[in-house]
């Protein structure tokens, strides 16, 4: 339940903001997909925060949060491979080694 009162929070301050800056809701497509890059990537300020405090520079900080793939998603035909790598998490190599072991 604190879920949807934070996200509705969340929504009430975008809308006093969007109120602020004059914009009109819904709106306009490109306001409003410059708006979700903005959430996007500020989901990421806290992860790549915490790995910078650990010690690490900020390009090994947002490797590490793994910020690219949940800005962009996955690249076309890649789906596959990662749905794959969930169901067999054992590299083919080391399924060769543990067969020929047997």
């Amino acid at each position: 339940m604190r879920v949807y009162f934070l996200s509705l929070g969340a929504g009430l301050l975008v809308g006093i903001i969007y109120g602020l800056l004059n914009v009109r809701s819904p709106a306009p497509p490109v306001v409003a997909l410059v708006g979700l890059l903005g959430i996007l990537v500020g989901e990421q300020i806290i992860p790549v925060a915490k790995h910078m405090v650990e010690g690490s520079h900020l390009a090994a900080a947002w490797r590490q949060s793994h910020g690219m793939p949940h800005i962009f998603g996955l690249l076309p035909g890649r789906h596959e491979q990662v749905a794959q790598a969930r169901i067999d998490p054992q590299p083919e190599h080391a399924r060769d080694q543990t067969s020929s072991d047997r």
